[in-house]
């Protein structure tokens, strides 16, 4: 039981170190001027956290809302619109930020798109790829217009043209985004550096338990 709950602990502190390790990488690289992309392929963890600009068309084809994103307590979706970059045929994910859901699930928000060229700022995120996913994914070639994640891999697997390995997360003053209050990469870190230690806890009562067992036997 002690080495289970050490276990469970490690886990919690490497969550902690994880996210304190990434927001010192932001705040380091946030100072920096941004990043162009273009139509080469960038290496994902050399921009990760960069801020970036880029020029270009969106395209709302391949749109799609993530599901399950609460902003002040109200459930509703992150949107994330492939932009065309210009003068190429390479595309970049933009998580363009939060939109509220309707009182009906399966009625969709409406979301508006500019037609025309923009240029957009933002920093490059590199998603996760471990999900806890409610349920499974549909098992359909039909495009979905709402995922369980933000799932970078996947989108890149069913794009019909080459995709950027990075997602841009649009800045709070770009153009043609939502709501854009993005939580901090150590955002309640604390609560894990706090589980980590309430896991030891258990483990040295447990190793005391141990001892005092045997202890009364002899």
């Amino acid at each position: 039981m002690a080495t289970g709950c050490i276990q469970l602990g490690n886990w919690q502190h490497a969550k902690f170190d994880r996210k304190q390790a990434a927001q010192k990488l932001l705040d380091a690289r946030g100072v920096d001027a941004p990043i162009t992309l273009g139509a080469s392929p960038v290496d994902a963890e050399a921009l990760r956290s960069h801020p970036v600009v880029v020029r270009g068309r969106f395209e709302t084809e391949r749109q799609f809302l993530v599901d399950n994103r609460v902003y002040r307590e109200q459930a509703g979706y992150h949107v994330l619109t492939p932009l065309r970059i210009e003068g190429s045929s390479m595309r970049v994910l933009v998580n363009r930020g939060w939109v509220p859901a309707r009182a009906s699930h399966s009625d969709l928000p409406v979301v508006a798109t500019p037609d025309g060229p923009v240029e957009l700022t933002g920093i490059a995120v590199v998603p996760g790829s471990r999900f806890f996913t409610l349920g499974t994914e549909p098992a359909t070639r039909a495009w979905q217009p709402v995922w369980q994640n933000l799932d970078l891999a996947r989108f890149i697997a069913s794009a019909p043209y080459p995709v950027q390995p990075v997602v841009l997360q649009l800045a709070a003053e770009a153009p043609a985004g939502f709501v854009r209050d993005w939580p901090r990469p150590d955002d309640r870190a604390e609560r894990h550096l706090s589980y980590a230690w309430q896991w030891y806890g258990f483990a040295a009562s447990a190793g005391l338990i141990w001892f005092a067992l045997g202890w009364r036997r002899t």
